[in-house]
């Protein structure tokens, strides 16, 4: 995004290939993972068919479903010390359900992808980073 907030068009390409980016799902989980039937089955499904296209477009590079918030650890420092809690980060309202790491040919590209998720349609939101190169 530019300063502006306007999407920036400009290619990421980095020796002829396309720029990866992180698409992080962020959502209500009590709302997304306990759906009644039969659109628990149907969003299933449909992010089976987004995954499929993902993979037959050569766009995915991986992703993961995460379990719920609550089964977390949170690791901090404290005085040199390792200090462990139990459950997420930050109480939210939305927590981290997921991810796919996509390859684009620039940030629009990643925005169309990442706008055919799923749990759009559920009020749910998608955080979207570049990725450096390691």
């Amino acid at each position: 995004m530019g300063i502006n907030g306007v999407a920036q068009n400009q290619p990421r390409v980095r020796g002829g290939r396309d720029m990866k980016y992180l698409l992080l799902i962020c959502g209500d989980e009590s709302r997304l993972n306990n759906q009644p039937e039969p659109a628990g089955s149907q969003r299933l499904a449909a992010w089976g068919t987004y995954t499929n296209e993902l993979v037959a477009t050569n766009k995915m590079r991986g992703g993961e479903r995460l379990r719920p918030s609550a089964t977390a650890t949170t690791l901090r420092l404290n005085g040199g010390h390792q200090l462990l809690s139990d459950g997420p980060y930050a109480e939210t309202k939305e927590q981290l359900g997921g991810f796919f790491v996509v390859e684009a040919e620039n940030l629009d590209e990643a925005v169309t992808l990442a706008g055919k998720m799923p749990h759009l349609q559920d009020g749910g939101a998608v955080e979207i980073r570049p990725v450096w190169d390691m």
